[in-house]
């Protein structure tokens, strides 16, 4: 038996969207872009998805622009908002959202500094909905609140979307990015809403796709795909949000209570339901997740675009966590597909595990 909690690197693929992107891999080939019928077809799905993405994310269809996925979006948004002015984000935002403003020679803030960082000169603030390591949620309204005149908000909400309601939850923001893959569609597409009125400037030039803001054949299954775990999502998310939340509670309270000296990081009530991350001082995570692995556990060190790194998480530093402590953490992230056997065989592997590596 394999657990697999390691849903904020990826979900499996929904049902509902394997199935509805299957005729698209197949006969319903066609590149939306064209006029004959075979393409009417594709382009027919597309703005059907885009309809569906639109509802999902709280938006109009026409500030829908699909994108290669949420570091596409995240890019898009910084890059193509910022207009010649400063951007500034929080520290502890996904890398996609960091290097772009780095890029771009912008601040990297911590929150509760953001409001003297934002001076007349700044364009675009970037501050995520949920953290992608350790599930905390921010209040995008508050800041919303302290943007000089002219500058526009953007979040990445790519961890957000499976556990919050997104279209009120980041409402504030101009600009939101979303990824298909992390709430059961496939990789390789995401979205990014922009409202009406915000001036983006395309990075990719071509064709023209998407109202001239994001050029490139349509990957038509793909968007397809996202549509029907967008509505999926969505129709599950308040009863996935209850079970999955018991879930983590158990898993969390269970490893606090048989590995002496474990530390949860951030307190439950302002993280999603799925994100349960633990610190095990006195020994190293990656030496834990290889024995957990070999056991049939599935979980992470942090963000998966940063695995293997040796260096501790820029996340757990930003929020002051030694570096010895840093290095201990381990992100059980779970999702629609956990069970309560994925926690048990967890409850069972982990406490064993983490005194294998104490013991030397």
């Amino acid at each position: 038996m394999t657990a697999y909690l390691d849903h904020a690197a990826t979900t499996p693929l929904r049902p509902q969207a394997l199935e509805a992107m299957l005729p698209y891999l197949t006969e319903h080939f066609g590149n939306p872009s064209g006029s004959h019928a075979v393409s009417r077809r594709a382009k027919q799905a597309i703005e059907e998805a885009r309809d569906v993405v639109a509802a999902g994310l709280g938006c109009q269809p026409a500030e829908v622009v699909f994108t290669g996925g949420g570091t596409e979006a995240d890019n898009l948004a910084i890059t193509g908002a910022a207009r010649g002015g400063t951007v500034v984000c929080t520290d502890v935002e996904h890398h996609a959202v960091l290097h772009a403003v780095q890029a771009l020679g912008g601040r990297a803030v911590p929150f509760d500094r953001l409001a003297g960082a934002l001076d007349a000169g700044v364009t675009v603030v970037s501050v995520m909905l949920a953290n992608n390591e350790v599930g905390t949620i921010h209040d995008l309204g508050a800041v919303r609140a302290l943007l000089p005149p002219g500058a526009v908000l953007h979040t990445d909400a790519v961890q957000a979307f499976p556990w919050l309601d997104v279209a009120a939850l980041a409402a504030a923001a101009h600009l939101v990015s979303v990824s298909a893959h992390k709430f059961g569609g496939p990789k390789g597409v995401g979205a990014l809403v922009v409202r009406s009125g915000v001036q983006l400037q395309p990075i990719l030039h071509g064709g023209g796709q998407e109202q001239e803001r994001r050029s490139g054949t349509h990957n038509v299954a793909g968007i397809v795909g996202m549509a029907a775990a967008v509505q999926a999502t969505v129709d599950e998310r308040v009863a996935v949000v209850e079970r999955v939340g018991r879930l983590r509670d158990r898993l969390a309270d269970g490893l606090l209570a048989a590995v002496p000296g474990a530390v949860e990081t951030g307190e439950r009530a302002t993280k999603v339901a799925g994100n349960c991350h633990i610190r095990f001082p006195g020994i190293e995570s990656e030496a834990l997740l290889v024995l957990l692995d070999d056991a049939g556990v599935c979980a992470s060190a942090g963000s998966a675009c940063a695995s293997g790194a040796i260096e501790p998480s820029h996340v757990l530093t930003a929020m002051g966590i030694p570096r010895h402590e840093a290095l201990s953490a381990v992100r059980f992230s779970l999702g629609t597909t956990t069970t309560d056997a994925d926690v048990d065989l967890a409850l069972k592997i982990v406490p064993d595990a983490v005194a294998r590596l104490r013991e030397g």
